[in-house]
């Protein structure tokens, strides 16, 4: 935990980041393969809609240790196809079950009733109706509020912040819509009035994340434009670096009790509305926690990379960066040219046997010899006609220009 904190701590102060804004084509390439498969699923499998959606009749009732299968065998018998099965509570010994037919007459209804009592059993036998008048005010009732939602959404997001903000979190959020209608098709879970309470509730929980995002990116972004310090792109990813860790821990958080609810409760109390519910969340936050982070910030960048202002403070910044790196550069060759500089300077100038026996140095009559020359006692001369051997000769040392210096010509010696 602690490593999370300061990972977290990390990220917020820039010193470790993770270039999601840069990725966005992978994260693009990602999404688009998801969303294919679940429209794919869509047009192929289709959605699998209550009885509450299409009308028809629902029995309830209670069995002893009876399966799934027999209760489907038992409505088929009776000439009543594409009936639904569901477990709804109860333990092995007493479990309730429900029915979903299409509508069906009266006498079919006494049909089925019978066949259930005298072949499984059941017990506590509820029926109702619902009419296809009903399931099509409630179909329509539900595309209104979807499309009311977004609506009031892309104009809250407009005016808070702006029009580009508010058509990247459109895109999230339709991102987030047909995956979760899409995983729907792949698995046949029934699409019931609690899916699209569900369904609601994870647009606005990713929306929320979104907007969190989005403030973090407004509040890094501002007066960006007088500087030439970092591009918007720069900037965006830098705030969903500093929102990361907040939006997994909330993502988690969220997810443990839905999760609860979907595979925990799902499988000791059976499929129901409470089933129905869990599965859009589930599927809904997961989703809603990508999109936030891997599609509504880099939209968000791409449209305002477009924008002329922008386009200038990229090529600023791409200068300012360039002439860094050529100032570097010069840096390093000027220090590594002191440093030859200085080894030639050091380095022992070898002496021709002409120059030693002529001896160029000279030094003033009245002047002392510098004390670290050599004398004519202490030169050692070198094995002349050695191959390779070098004769060493005394250290130059630098003429006096003072005015009592002498000038010889080169080559005389001093009489004495």
């Amino acid at each position: 935990m602690s490593r999370l904190r300061q990972l977290g701590g990390r990220l917020y102060r820039g010193e470790v980041s993770y270039d999601f804004v840069g990725r966005k084509r992978r994260w693009y390439a990602i999404s688009g393969a998801i969303l294919i498969i679940s429209v794919v699923a869509l047009f192929a499998r289709g959605l699998d809609f209550s009885v509450d959606f299409k009308g028809g009749a629902v029995f309830q009732f209670t069995a002893p240790s009876i399966s799934q299968t027999q209760v489907q065998d038992t409505v088929s018998h009776t000439g009543v196809n594409g009936a639904v099965v569901q477990q709804l509570t109860g333990k092995l010994g007493n479990r309730s079950w429900q029915v979903q037919t299409p509508a069906l007459t009266s006498q079919q209804t006494f049909t089925v009733e019978n066949a259930l009592i005298d072949k499984l059993g059941a017990k506590n036998m509820s029926t109702s109706f619902v009419g296809a008048s009903w399931g099509s005010q409630i179909t329509t009732k539900a595309v209104q509020a979807l499309i009311t939602f977004l609506i009031v959404i892309v104009l809250y997001l407009s005016i808070a912040f702006e029009w580009k903000m508010a058509v990247a979190a459109f895109v999230a959020l339709i991102h987030d819509l047909v995956i979760a209608t899409g995983v729907y098709a792949l698995t046949g879970f029934q699409v019931s009035p609690a899916t699209v309470i569900g369904l609601l509730t994870i647009l606005g929980y990713s929306l929320y994340d979104t907007v969190v995002v989005f403030d973090k990116v407004r509040e890094n972004t501002a007066g960006l434009l007088g500087g030439a310090r970092t591009t918007y792109s720069s900037a965006a990813n830098l705030a969903l670096n500093q929102t990361l860790v907040r939006s997994i821990n909330t993502s988690l958080i969220a997810l443990l009790p839905v999760a609860a609810i979907l595979f925990v409760g799902g499988g000791l109390l059976g499929a129901g509305e409470l089933k129905d519910l869990a599965l859009v969340l589930f599927v809904g936050m997961l989703s809603g926690t990508y999109s936030s982070i891997f599609i509504a910030t880099p939209v968000l960048a791409d449209l305002k990379e477009r924008e002329p202002q922008y386009q200038a403070l990229a090529k600023r910044v791409s200068v300012r960066d360039s002439g860094g790196r050529a100032a570097k550069r010069a840096a390093a060759r000027t220090q590594g040219g002191g440093r030859a500089v200085t080894a030639t300077a050091t380095a022992q100038v070898p002496v021709t046997d002409d120059e030693a026996d002529e001896g160029d140095t000279e030094y003033d009559d009245d002047a002392a010899p510098p004390a670290n020359a050599l004398t004519s006692a202490s030169r050692v001369p070198a094995t002349r006609g050695t191959p390779g051997t070098a004769r060493p000769g005394p250290r130059q040392q630098p003429r006096r220009s003072g005015g009592s210096a002498r000038h010889r010509p080169a080559g005389k010696k001093k009489r004495r």
